[in-house]
């Protein structure tokens, strides 16, 4: 009995390990900066880079000090992280409390 015990505990620390490790990666691979094609592509499809928009952790790049880019960002509407809009929409998207896009950083909502 005792055997059995220690052999699904160890079972279950083994599927805890592996979920917890394939997660960090799949964290890793989308924080990771857009390439210059991606970028390009968007860009080609009359996408434009709009920052104070994206919701926490949905910004396509550009976060601040200290983060690596995509997926990073870390409160709602971060000005200084910026996602990609449909052109020429920017400015003008409806966000909560009276906020606005800008296709430049903006020093509002950003984390201290």
């Amino acid at each position: 009995m005792e055997r059995r015990i220690m052999s699904t505990r160890s079972s279950i620390n083994t599927a805890m390990l592996a979920g917890a490790v394939a997660t960090a990666l799949s964290s890793l691979a989308s924080a990771a900066p857009l390439s210059q094609a991606e970028v390009k592509a968007a860009m080609d499809a009359g996408k434009e880079k709009c920052y104070g928009v994206a919701l926490k952790g949905q910004n396509d790049c550009a976060a601040g000090p200290g983060t690596t880019c995509q997926a990073t960002s870390t409160v709602d509407y971060q000005g200084n992280a910026w996602k990609f809009v449909d052109g020429g929409t920017c400015t003008t998207m409806e966000l909560p409390g009276d906020r606005n896009g800008s296709p430049e950083p903006l020093t509002r909502d950003v984390p201290s």
